[in-house]
């Protein structure tokens, strides 16, 4: 176990392809059996959930968030910080949790997080955290699970 009592160690940043974790492919039709509607527009659309809409952003209780498409852990209770975006809101991940990759849907870039087993689309990750990182991993609420402490 690490210092924050979960078996995978912090990671500050996250990219290119991650070849430590085993990759979960399912075909269309499977993830759109395995998730609601909500979560495959989230997940596999690349969606964005309304601010301010996910309990998981007012969740206060020690435990582990983990992806809503393949229980892949993400982040710690430890990681997690009040950004006042609306979206559930970390200053780093565990090692192995995701890929990134540009996004310029909004015609200046951004950093675009995906699961490192899934693939599945959480967020976008910017430089206006706190310490010590000073990232804000900006997530979709709806594309995490949190598993309380002690379950």
């Amino acid at each position: 176990m690490n210092v924050l009592g979960f078996g995978r160690t912090p990671k500050q940043t996250t990219g290119g392809s991650n070849s430590k974790v085993e990759k979960l492919i399912l075909s269309e039709a499977e993830w759109k059996q395995r998730l609601s509607a909500d979560e495959y527009y989230i997940l596999r659309e690349q969606g964005t959930e309304r601010a301010f809409t996910s309990p998981l952003n007012d969740e206060k209780r020690s435990g582990k968030y983990l992806c809503r498409g393949c229980d892949h852990e993400l982040f710690t209770s430890e990681m997690k910080f009040d950004s006042g975006t609306g979206w559930p809101s970390f200053f780093t991940t565990l090692e192995d949790a995701f890929e990134t990759s540009t996004d310029y849907k909004l015609v200046y870039p951004r950093t675009e997080y995906h699961c490192a087993k899934c693939g599945g689309h959480h967020g976008h990750v910017f430089k206006d955290g706190p310490p010590p990182t000073g990232e804000r991993w900006c997530n979709n609420g709806i594309a995490l699970k949190f598993v309380p402490e002690n379950t």
